[in-house]
């Protein structure tokens, strides 16, 4: 069975293979740091050898309780934030119908706790008025601002609906094993829980029940898409050669770019179903490697359709971007161009070709023409959209962020300045504790 593989090759117009070769005994380093627990934030690399250490049994449990939910709710509500929502939003969609909404599907998965938008929320409680819902809750601590506010209303509306005996059969939480707000509630009122790994941070949490249960709810693979992991962690975790290992390559090529000026990377995709899997990177690696003012800048478009819009600003503006490309080697479905008798759309030349084959020639064209523009290129190719390849991604992902976190001496397992804004919001709503702080705001608003 093929791996997904990257290829470098569109780079090397614009950095030599010695480049990214000097880069080989550095990231030989990182990776022993990693696999030694030696580095920075060694108290969060719980994802590592995370894949193998799933059981059947685990996944077992997770199958069971995903159909309770999917056979007693016509929609589940998953609550969190960043890394609690964004890894199984990033699967979902990948491999769902792209018009599964419009099916009426049992169960639909929406999603909540990731905003504070009062309308989004008001119309969330409308929507499931009448409906038959459930709850995942996803938050470590029980006190995220924007997931507790979210799971307060739901909770007060479920348990409004179908009173609370029922209501708890409904709500499952993932949370800390032991302490925190949510745990406190989940062993008060009796709900199914699962444990967010402590030494798993949120970005990392796609393989754990963080990402698992909503996944398996939707009712995909969640085997294969463990397996698909577990294959990608023996591959990049066995460092027999630099060349041949796609974690190291790519953590390599990509510093060595942003070495030569390339400041920010665009994560492309020519399949829509894939621009979750693109938010989801965002996170990984601008929250891993945006510290101590350095880092690559993460932006990501969807092609075709953005080269109507960003298409020229990647062509000809500031040259400070290189693209990583996801490219879907085999189209799950066939579609082929009809012939039109009277050609008005002057398509006729295309009639009796696939439409991925049409959608092939845009993305090599693109290239070419981004390559010619001075835009550098790495390239991933993926053989066909399915679980298993996903989970070979998603962990690939993963092991060259910690690389590459630490070619650029930073802490790629915290998050410091993200607590930034919440001390500023706590002091503005007048959170208790936080009295120091709102008396410095006010007089910096005066």
């Amino acid at each position: 069975m093929e791996d997904i593989k990257l290829c470098i090759k569109s780079t090397l117009d614009f950095i030599s293979e010695s480049d990214v070769k000097a880069f080989e005994a550095q990231v030989k380093k990182c990776n022993e740091t990693l696999e030694d627990g030696t580095g920075k934030g060694n108290d969060f690399l719980g994802w590592l050898h995370l894949p193998s250490s799933i059981t059947k049994e685990f996944l077992a449990d997770i199958k069971e309780t995903a159909a309770y939910l999917r056979a007693n709710c016509d929609v589940v509500v998953v609550a969190g934030i960043g890394g609690s929502y964004l890894g199984a939003k990033a699967v979902i969609d990948s491999l769902s119908n792209s018009f599964a909404w419009l099916k009426n599907p049992k169960p639909a998965i929406v999603y909540a706790g990731n905003n504070i938008g009062e309308d989004y929320l008001a119309e969330l409680m409308e929507y499931l008025s009448d409906k038959k819902f459930g709850i995942i809750n996803i938050s470590k601590s029980g006190t995220t601002t924007e997931t507790a506010l979210a799971f307060r209303l739901l909770k007060t509306r479920l348990e409004k609906q179908v009173g609370k005996d029922e209501a708890r059969k409904r709500i499952v939480a993932i949370t800390d094993k032991a302490k925190g707000a949510l745990r406190t509630l989940s062993t008060k009122e009796g709900y199914k829980t699962y444990v967010i790994p402590d030494n798993v941070g949120g970005r990392f949490s796609v393989l754990t029940p963080v990402g698992l249960l909503p996944i398996a709810v939707a009712g995909l693979d969640v085997d294969a898409l463990v397996e698909g992991a577990q294959r990608m962690e023996t591959v990049c975790g066995t460092y027999t050669s630099f060349e041949e290992n796609p974690a190291a390559m790519y953590a390599a090529t990509r510093n060595a770019l942003y070495r030569s000026g390339k400041k920010i990377e665009i994560l492309v995709n020519y399949q829509p179903k894939l621009h979750f899997i693109a938010e989801w990177w965002k996170q990984l690696y601008g929250e891993s490697e945006g510290k101590e003012n350095k880092g690559i800048f993460n932006a990501s478009v969807d092609f075709t359709t953005d080269l109507h819009s960003m298409g020229q600003w990647i062509q000809e503006g500031e040259r400070t971007i290189f693209e990583t490309v996801l490219s879907i080697k085999s189209a799950n479905e066939k579609l082929e161009v009809p012939f039109d008798e009277e050609n008005l759309d002057g398509l006729n030349f295309l009639a009796g070709k696939r439409v991925d084959e049409v959608n092939k020639m845009a993305e090599l064209g693109t290239r070419l023409a981004h390559v010619d523009g001075g835009v550098p290129n790495l390239r991933i190719e993926i053989p066909v959209l399915n679980a298993y390849y996903i989970g070979q991604l998603i962990y690939f992902f993963e092991r060259a962020c910690g690389i590459s976190g630490y070619l650029l001496e930073v802490n790629p397992f915290n998050q410091p300045g993200v607590e930034a804004y919440k001390k500023n919001m706590f002091a503005l709503l007048n959170k208790p504790g936080y009295e120091a702080e709102s008396k410095a705001i006010q007089a910096r608003l005066k």
